[in-house]
């Protein structure tokens, strides 16, 4: 039996984790929702992402895996709105996880405080298992690969036509620069984000958006017109499985849609990029570059492969850049406010993420990063 003693935290080293580790125990209670399912094995592992718990698990000899989530994060109404488009995505042939369906062919329940869902185990070696936020793909044709299944998933999910997600923390929207009123936006969201609210009462957000994002906005203006589609919007290489652990292996499965909502095809090409070739954790380091612009152009090659974009959507993909995280930074201020309490947390997910970000791309290397993703579409 294997014991998490650490987990991911906002930078670079292991911290302790937020959520209890998963007991055998906790899994024997939950099989009593699965008529098919009889005795809990021992933990084989515990996952050490943040915000919720997970483990893989053996149950009646065989491996499954398990997340449990606070009912301050996920309810179970929201799980099964990720497992609604989960389950489109496999109907047209998107390689996704199988999930486990108990009494009454519902696919999450709750005890006590908790809601939980069981899954197949993926199908695929888990090759970036322990990578941390924002660290890169191994080598281009990983990114390649991602870029394709990525493309893959907007095609099939362009016939899912479920609405917006409910407000819940740590899910990912863009919905305050899809206005003519920022502030009027930023106000209505986080009104329904109680710890952002309270949060912002001590910064001088107003300024700090005028100062940093707006001029973004200015220049995202015209592209507020891009089609809404159901996206992944955390496509992340740790949130892949793979056909081998080789530097040319293709993409087996696509896992974890915590983060899954109705925002755009670009949108979620512009968080791929976001999350997968530029190294923000490295950015108050001496280095040349946190940007790593022959991943991007490769995600970008492997993406247009199967659906290119217009000359609309690539202009908006350089727009939307700089702002593409800040929806999902303010969420997790309010997720570090409201849910851990931790007020350092805050303030990094505010400075570091939500401005620290956004303003790199005023840098020669942020700069820089843009110009190199402009002539990678322009050369395809």
């Amino acid at each position: 039996m294997t014991n998490i003693v650490q987990a991911h935290g906002m930078g670079t080293d292991p911290t302790e984790p937020t959520w209890p580790a998963i007991a055998a125990a906790d899994i024997q209670k939950l099989l009593a929702f699965y008529p098919d399912l009889h005795q809990a094995g021992d933990i084989l592992w515990h996952s050490p992402r943040p915000f919720s718990s997970a483990a893989i698990v053996g149950i009646d000899g065989q491996k499954r895996f398990v997340k449990r989530h606070s009912s301050s994060i996920r309810d179970v109404e929201g799980l099964k709105e990720e497992h609604g488009f989960m389950q489109h995505l496999a109907q047209h042939d998107v390689p996704v996880s199988a999930i486990l369906r108990g009494e009454d062919g519902e696919t999450a329940f709750s005890i006590g405080e908790w809601n939980y869902e069981i899954h197949e185990l993926g199908q695929g070696v888990d090759l970036y298992r322990d990578a941390i936020s924002w660290s890169p793909f191994q080598s281009d044709a990983h990114a390649f690969a991602a870029g394709r299944i990525l493309a893959q998933m907007h095609l099939a999910a362009e016939s899912y036509e479920k609405p917006e997600r409910k407000v819940q923390p740590l899910v990912s929207c863009f919905d305050i620069w899809n206005t003519d009123d920022p502030i009027a936006a930023t106000k209505h969201f986080t009104a329904g984000r109680p710890g952002l609210e309270a949060y912002l009462q001590n910064r001088d957000w107003e300024q700090d958006f005028e100062r940093v994002l707006f001029p973004f906005y200015q220049a995202f203006e015209p592209y507020r017109d891009l089609q809404p589609l159901w996206a992944h919007n955390d496509l992340h290489a740790s949130n892949l499985l793979w056909t081998s652990d080789s530097d040319t292996a293709e993409v087996a499965m696509i896992i974890d849609f915590g983060l899954s909502n109705r925002t755009s095809a670009v949108y979620d090409l512009a968080t791929a990029l976001e999350r997968n070739t530029v190294e923000w954790l490295r950015i108050e380091e001496a280095v040349p570059s946190i940007a790593h612009t022959d991943k991007a152009c490769a995600l970008l090659k492997g993406y247009e492969s199967v659906r290119p974009l217009s000359s609309h959507e690539k202009e908006a993909l350089l727009a939307i850049m700089p702002l593409v995280h800040t929806d999902f930074a303010l969420s997790e201020v309010d997720y570090f406010m409201r849910i851990t309490g931790d007020l350092a947390d805050a303030d990094l997910a505010y400075d570091a993420f939500l401005l620290g970000h956004a303003d790199w791309f005023n840098t020669d290397d942020g700069l820089n990063y843009l110009k190199q993703l402009k002539t990678c579409m322009i050369n395809d």
